[in-house]
């Protein structure tokens, strides 16, 4: 049982009101996790904002919600490995790239590099040695994705850590990330 109450949008209103109603406007549900962010309406807003000025850089959906698994993996937080594959799912990555991705590794030499990375931006808390930098410069990576990544990563630590201590009931196929590292 969730440990925060998620907002009902058809009972929201003011601000939170018009942030969740643009959510469903533009994905056609609003998700769990959001409707916990609703409590508090600058903190939904703010991660609407960072995912916004995200969708507008480098890294295309694919790539951004392969870090997202990534991250998602890392960090043990079932809600966003379930929304992270339903979503990577809709973009027509098959399951074992999803499960690699979710283990911070992919079939993409480039792409596996930057998952990589992130892996150890989360394992390392940041603290990044030059080995790290230039194995993913060696991949081809510039400077701008780099930053990106950690722009990325840092985003979805706001829902990882919301979902593990709200318990957000997933209203995803739920992924079972035991099972996951198995594999």
């Amino acid at each position: 049982m969730p440990r925060l109450n998620a907002v009902d949008p058809s009972t929201a209103s003011g601000e939170t009101k018009e942030l969740l109603d643009a959510v469903q406007s533009k994905i056609g549900m609003v998700p769990n996790v959001l409707r916990t962010l609703a409590s508090s309406p600058v903190a939904l807003k703010s991660y609407l904002a960072v995912s916004e000025a995200l969708s507008g850089g480098t890294f295309d959906p694919k790539t951004r919600e392969a870090i997202a698994l990534t991250v998602a993996g890392a960090n043990d937080c079932s809600y966003c490995a379930s929304a992270h594959t339903a979503l990577s799912k809709s973009l027509n990555v098959d399951t074992d790239e999803i499960t690699a991705r979710l283990l911070g590794r992919s079939g993409d030499p480039a792409l596996n590099a930057l998952l990589v990375f992130a892996r150890k931006i989360v394992d390392k808390r940041g603290f990044i040695d030059d080995a790290d930098l230039n194995t993913v410069r060696a991949a081809g990576h510039s400077e701008s994705a780099i930053v990106e990544v950690v722009a990325n990563v840092t985003a979805n630590f706001l829902t990882n850590y919301i979902n593990h201590m709200a318990e957000t009931e997933i209203d995803f196929p739920a992924i079972d990330l035991v099972q996951t590292r198995a594999a």
